[in-house]
């Protein structure tokens, strides 16, 4: 029952947008109930609108006094818990990093992004001394340009993909109409008519392959699990 935890600091890092993306992906063939821990609780409002995925649960945080209760109750009923944390450094997310099997951090290719990255990847290691386990993370790049990516951009990019102590995922979260068009009409990228936003089916294959990748980790983390035990 894996936990998936998505961190971090920095508002506006395409963690919410991420995190259900995975989940309605993976709500195509698994049941997922996802945790809106976010105070704004961006999830929840999705959540009104129309086209929710059958399989796909949404559970809003009370506090950081129910967060362990709450991802206890959800990993005993569905196969797949993610949870969307908060936008700043907190005893939440703090708890709910602890829990977690894979911890995505998403982040713009931006310095500011950079840093609230590296202060994340900090508090899981210290969460990690806490627990007394490892707590695989990855970092994923999010909002990024099809082409023409700024010299900035790849520098960015480049101090996390170049950093033998940090995995990131291969595939970026492209900056596309239909990621953004969810929160306004509602379902997933799927649920969308034809011709309602710009190239849907490249939008598709982006969210595709990025939940290959993150299923991909956790069948690597269970293999590796098996050899140590």
């Amino acid at each position: 029952m894996p936990v998936i935890a998505f961190a971090n600091s920095k508002g506006g890092s395409g963690k919410t947008t991420s995190a259900l993306l995975l989940a309605c992906q993976i709500a195509e063939t698994r049941p997922v109930t996802i945790i809106d821990a976010d105070p704004r609780h961006p999830i929840t409002t999705w959540a009104e609108l129309p086209n929710v995925p059958e399989n796909l649960t949404v559970v809003t945080n009370v506090s950081e006094k129910t967060i362990l209760d709450e991802i206890e109750e959800a990993a005993a009923t569905t196969p797949f818990v993610i949870i969307d944390l908060e936008g700043t450094a907190s005893r939440l997310m703090s708890y709910a990093i602890s829990q977690a099997d894979l911890v995505i951090i998403p982040m713009k290719e931006q310095q500011q992004d950079a840093v609230a990255a590296i202060d994340v990847i900090k508090e899981i290691q210290r969460d990690m001394k806490a627990v007394r386990r490892e707590i695989p993370f990855a970092v994923l790049f999010t909002q990024s340009k099809v082409v023409a990516k700024s010299r900035t951009a790849r520098f960015v990019a480049d101090q996390f993909r170049k950093n033998p102590k940090i995995t990131t995922f291969e595939t970026e979260i492209n900056e596309r109409d239909a990621f953004s068009a969810m929160f306004a009409t509602g379902g997933s990228v799927r649920t969308m008519a034809p011709g309602a936003v710009n190239n849907i089916e490249a939008a598709i294959q982006n969210v595709e392959a990025y939940t290959g990748e993150v299923v991909a980790m956790l069948r690597q983390q269970r293999e590796t699990s098996k050899e140590v035990a």
